[in-house]
């Protein structure tokens, strides 16, 4: 599959998994250094990189070969990922101030390992998101996959968009978590 291209991957990914792996290692790592070089944040970078993979998985069945290269497909799709992770990042930079959180600051070491996680394979972190408590499971995927805000979230669980926003962020972290005991 190495040399099929990348448009006639993402028509493959429909139905096979193994031609959307082989289209995640071609472009992980150039999505993750898009996002490393406008984040200028390792984590988010990793988050991102993650966030948009998982949104090309869900959304192959919407490419269409004759409106666009592949590529332009999945860097639209990175672009929009950068613009919600932007207003989420000001809300939630008011909300640590508000609470007298400090930022979390990663050393060479943990960028090293970020870095790395853009060769890993997609087909790991499904397992891993399978292996999520059913209600942070169901709040990662609809706000990652599915793209849909936290108000929708919470009217679909019954919660508050706070409890959603939680749940997102508890099941991120413990997929971050996953990441680096794999990567250690």
């Amino acid at each position: 599959m190495d040399d099929t291209s990348d448009e006639d991957l993402l028509v493959a990914a429909r139905s096979d998994a193994e031609a959307f792996a082989t289209f995640y290692r071609r472009h992980a790592r150039a999505v993750a250094g898009f996002f490393a070089a406008r984040t200028h944040d390792a984590e988010a970078a990793a988050d991102l990189t993650a966030e948009t993979f998982a949104a090309a998985l869900a959304g192959a069945r919407r490419y269409d070969p004759a409106r666009g290269a592949a590529a332009g497909w999945l860097y639209g799709i990175a672009r929009h990922q950068l613009s919600r992770w932007e207003r989420r990042r000001r809300v939630d930079d008011r909300a640590r101030r508000r609470l007298g959180m400090e930022r979390l600051v990663l050393d060479d070491a943990d960028l090293e390992r970020i870095g790395s996680l853009a060769a890993g394979e997609a087909v790991a972190v499904r397992v891993w998101v399978e292996e999520l408590p059913a209600d942070q499971r169901a709040a990662v995927r609809e706000r990652v996959v599915e793209e849909r805000d936290y108000e929708d979230i919470a009217a679909t669980a019954g919660t508050t968009p706070a409890a959603a926003r939680q749940r997102v962020s508890r099941g991120l972290s413990a997929l971050r978590a996953r990441w680096r005991r794999e990567l250690s």
